[in-house]
């Protein structure tokens, strides 16, 4: 493990077109409340190889045109008339780029490790919303040279196809993620005004009557009651990372026989997975939806991912009709994704006291996939896949318990991440509504069920109804 040497701030003016004040987003409602109930600003966050040759001077100049060029990334919060929160875009200021020096005899390797660990406590460092600037740059310098380039974002600006926007514009990741330019593209203040519009509020009235539908009659949690005292090593909350190569090319093998996309296919799959181990079915849960397919919103550097909600039946059936009703589900949810948080809230409130007991949905899944889902879901090359390949890529399957967390809203998130070649998920469970062996059974599973539906059009479910594993 290796420490900084020295730290340096370097001051770097900017000044951009934009300025101005406008109501929240809705999808900025939507990330201030998971930040109420999680504690935490949810910060974006992560490390990138600098190439030779180029100086601080010139990543200082380019945070300071990025700054210039997008409006969102020079919001900060304010106070409205009554006393609420709301957005400010600043017409100039100024932020600091930190360049921290690293040991000259240090390995390279440990380097990139340093780099990606100040990353990881960006993530985690609070942000000051009222004051902060809302993209943060860090350099490590090793030998007197930038190697690695440290981001960090505020997600009340940016959800991930945003933060892939920013880093096409810094040439971090490839351009296909951004297509041609629509002239229609939105920004974040004129997003907040029109939402306040009545052709938007209608949008967001059906949309909360879809919500509604789904929320009459569920259970007042996903998964049950959490048991008194329950925990694994004395935490409640915990989140690790599972990894599966092998369901991977399954998923692919699937979706190219299903004819549908990998996104869809792994939806089924998690409720298949979720159903075996635990023994809910049907399953309601959050899903999280983009609303990039809306016009202007392609491009715009915005919070718009919100929570869609779904039910999927998977009990006494094959996979692949589980991957048919996900596809329609899910396209459903992503129609009714877009509303007004503080709308549903009140929908809710309502729906509890019609019902008798307060619920909630606390199943969340979020398929973030940016740069790797394209790939995923090109099937033009594929080449059969048998057992003998999915034994042999079986073992490089992991599943690793990062650590605790001090609250989660949810009793399980499940996370598909943006990993080529490997269905990659970051998960958090709440253990006392999961035994350690049921967390471990739903995250296997995953690969299981994929392979099983690849290799076999009419595998069943096996899914029974109240029959928890264990």
């Amino acid at each position: 493990m290796i420490a900084q040497t020295a730290e340096v701030r370097i001051p770097v003016p900017f000044a951009g077109p934009g300025a101005g004040t406008a109501p929240l987003t809705w999808g900025q409602k939507a990330i201030l409340e998971d930040m109420r109930e999680t504690g935490w600003t949810h910060n974006v966050s992560g490390a990138h190889p600098v190439p030779a040759g180029v100086t601080v001077e010139q990543m200082a100049a380019e945070l300071a045109d990025l700054l210039a060029r997008h409006p969102a990334l020079r919001m900060r919060l304010g106070t409205d008339d009554r006393g609420g929160p709301c957005q400010v875009v600043s017409a100039a200021g100024e932020t600091v780029l930190d360049v921290v020096d690293v040991p000259d005899d240090a390995d390279p390797a440990d380097v990139a490790t340093f780099a990606y660990q100040l990353g990881h406590a960006r993530l985690l460092a609070p942000y000051d919303l009222y004051r902060d600037w809302s993209v943060r740059m860090a350099v490590v310098r090793h030998r007197g040279a930038p190697v690695h380039r440290v981001l960090t974002f505020d997600h009340l600006v940016v959800d991930g196809t945003a933060t892939s926007l920013l880093l096409a514009d810094l040439g971090l990741v490839g351009p296909a993620v951004r297509g041609g330019h629509d002239p229609r593209t939105v920004q974040i203040l004129d997003l907040g005004r029109r939402e306040e519009t009545p052709p938007l509020r209608r949008v967001s009235d059906r949309a909360v009557r879809h919500w509604a539908s789904h929320l009459r009659s569920v259970p007042p949690l996903t998964f049950g009651p959490p048991r008194p005292g329950g925990g694994r090593r004395g935490h409640r909350y915990w989140h690790g990372r599972f990894s599966s190569p092998a369901a991977y090319l399954a998923v692919r093998a699937v979706a190219r026989r299903t004819r549908t996309d990998t996104s869809r296919v792994l939806l089924a799959v998690i409720a298949v997975a979720i159903g075996r181990a635990t023994g809910v079915s049907p399953l309601t849960a959050k899903l999280i939806v983009g609303n990039r397919f809306r016009p202007g919103f392609a491009e715009a550097i915005a919070p718009l991912s919100q929570n869609g909600v779904l039910t999927v039946d998977t009990a006494d059936t094959t996979v692949d009709e589980v991957v048919s009703r996900a596809r329609r589900a899910s396209m459903t949810a992503g129609m009714y994704a877009y509303y007004d948080p503080t709308q549903l809230a009140e929908t809710e409130a309502r729906l509890d006291a019609e019902r008798g007991y307060p619920a909630r949905v606390s199943c969340r899944i979020n398929d973030r996939r940016v740069t790797t889902r394209a790939a995923a879901d090109d099937h033009a090359r594929d080449e059969p896949v048998t057992a003998d390949t999915f034994r042999r890529r079986a073992a490089e399957t992991f599943l690793v318990w990062d650590g605790p967390l001090d609250h989660l809203p949810e009793q399980a998130f499940i996370t598909v991440e943006d990993h080529p070649g490997t269905v990659h998920l970051q998960v958090i469970f709440d253990f006392a509504s999961f035994t350690e062996a049921q967390a471990e059974r739903l995250l296997r599973g995953v690969e299981e069920v994929a392979v099983e539906a690849a290799l076999d059009a009419a595998a069943p479910t096996r899914v029974t109804p109240g029959s928890a594993g264990g």
